[in-house]
């Protein structure tokens, strides 16, 4: 029998049952639907995780007191940690070899900032670097200049505005040599930086830098700091981890053959972790999604089993004509797995626009889960092989005679 007439034939059944095909045909897309729409919002989360380090390269280094995700762990743990101090960061600075370009990424507080009589929202971070903050963050200038090494070391009152706060503040006039006000007190705006969109929805063009020696007059010098390192190049990064391992633990004092009370991570490290986090999001899909398909191959075997009681006389028929066994298994086989293949691509096509939802979101590309639609398709077949053999082979073993009799 050819495959389109079979099809033709399930796709029969389907009309003339419509309220119960159609509730199958809903378990069956349900099913699949948990699955992509899954995969598709984890896979978008992924490459835009991906994208968003790739802006750093791979050879910055991070320094900090806790992880910045936590697959695990006692969270009262990491917090006993000794806080990382700005005059750790500067032993490190006079001790590395391996390292380059070492710096703070510290906020000091959030505030209101000022110009005239224009200001911005009360949550503006103010953030604490040195000269080489900037390259640190992946953050290129618009106009103006970046910090020099005397700004640092004479703890000059100067400031870069993010692209947003620079926008707010002067509506596109120069900023470059302008005053503005952070609590009170003047500081001098010598540069801007380019724009850079944002992240989960959030701006990353809301903030200002200043000199971190500035602002401890200001703040104090009393808090946990991060601290970015540079390494020569990426040959060189695992080299510049070990050699930031050995001086932090003696700098902090670490006694040998206890754990590191500090973590250095790398943009690649970050990914590994966020992959343990995606897997996690991926096996929940999948067993929500399976038992949902459990559920739906149930309804499967139900209809057709159904569907062989209804047709015992036109399985007589078939059968006094000529059909053997093997093409009455064929035929049902085939129309279960049509009714699972409908519902899956309903699934899929509906699993893949909803998971894209993120996508718009968070202003990324839109992704299309190969390997998960793939795998819909093949399993769909799959369950409808196992759940329509036994309806099958039950049409397969009734006597022609006393199916013509069947009223």
């Amino acid at each position: 029998m050819r495959i389109i007439e079979v099809f033709k034939q399930a796709f029969d059944s389907i009309r003339v049952n419509k309220l119960r095909s159609s509730l199958t045909l809903l378990a069956i897309a349900v099913g699949v639907f948990a699955i992509i729409s899954a995969n598709t919002a984890v896979l978008v989360l992924d490459t835009y995780f991906k994208d968003t380090l790739s802006l750093m390269g791979g050879d910055v280094v991070t320094v900090q007191k806790m992880p910045a995700i936590q697959m695990g762990g006692s969270w009262q743990e990491y917090r006993n940690r000794p806080d990382i101090t700005f005059r750790q960061m500067e032993q490190l600075q006079d001790r590395a070899r391996l390292a380059r370009e070492i710096g703070p990424n510290v906020g000091f507080r959030t505030t209101r900032v000022t110009f005239g009589d224009r200001e911005t929202e009360p949550n503006i971070p103010i953030r604490g670097g040195n000269e080489y903050y900037l390259s640190n963050n992946a953050i290129d200038l618009d106009e103006g200049r970046n910090f020099q090494i005397e700004d640092i070391e004479n703890a000059r009152q100067v400031v870069i505005l993010g692209a947003e706060i620079a926008e707010t503040l002067f509506e596109g006039s120069d900023p470059i040599g302008r005053q503005i006000r952070v609590d009170g007190r003047p500081w001098t705006v010598i540069g801007v930086a380019e724009s850079r969109g944002a992240v989960f929805g959030q701006t990353l063009d809301r903030y200002v830098v200043m000199p971190y020696t500035s602002l401890i007059f200001v703040y104090g010098r009393d808090r946990n700091i991060g601290i970015q390192v540079r390494a020569q190049s990426i040959e060189y990064i695992e080299d510049t981890i070990d050699e930031l391992t050995g001086l932090m633990r003696t700098i902090r004092q670490v006694a040998p053959g206890d754990p590191s009370n500090f973590e250095v991570e790398t943009n690649e490290s970050l990914a590994n972790v966020f992959e343990q986090f995606t897997g996690i999001l991926y096996l929940v899909g999948f067993i929500v999604g399976g038992i949902a398909l459990l559920g739906a191959g149930i309804g499967v075997m139900n209809i057709m089993l159904v569907s062989v009681n209804e047709r015992t006389r036109e399985i007589g028929i078939r059968k006094a004509v000529g059909a053997n066994r093997k093409a009455i298994i064929s035929q049902f086989l085939m129309e279960s797995i049509a009714i699972c293949q409908i519902g899956g691509v309903i699934g899929i096509l509906i699993g893949i626009v909803v998971g894209n939802a993120a996508a718009l979101w968070l202003e990324s590309s839109i992704v299309f889960p190969v390997a998960a639609a793939v795998a819909g398709v093949v399993g769909m077949t799959v369950i409808g092989l196992i759940f329509g053999v036994y309806p099958a082979w039950k049409a397969a073993l009734l006597d022609p005679i006393e199916s013509l009799r069947y009223e």
